[in-house]
């Protein structure tokens, strides 16, 4: 996550108008620094496996239908750092062309 720092404008708007910077709204209505700003892609949202493996311990996880996004760890926190790396990485490939789509999960009562 890339840290969100914010500047306090209030001493350049105590400037002459003519020296005074501009300001500009994003398009969330914050305001900024004319031209301080830049647009974030949109964050892209996965839906992973989540198992713990009976002999190790450790916790598994994968993405279905979207190849080499894997990992494991001891903890769900470091699961999930894992696997968002894990993921950073095959997109620098380029859009995945996912083998399957998540639905969702039931609960079978026999």
């Amino acid at each position: 996550m890339v840290p969100c720092r914010t500047r306090d404008v209030r001493p350049l708007l105590l400037r002459s108008p003519a020296s005074r910077p501009q300001l500009e709204r994003d398009p969330l209505g914050r305001w900024h620094l004319e031209g301080s700003f830049s647009i974030l892609p949109p964050m892209k949202t996965f839906t992973a496996i989540v198992e713990r493996d009976p002999d190790t311990g450790l916790y598994v996880g994968y993405v279905p239908g979207f190849p080499g996004a894997h990992s494991q760890a001891e903890t769900l926190d470091e699961l999930n750092r894992n696997l968002k790396e894990v993921i950073a990485l095959l997109l620098e490939d380029g859009e995945p062309q996912l083998e399957a789509e998540f639905v969702g999960i039931q609960t079978v009562v026999a």
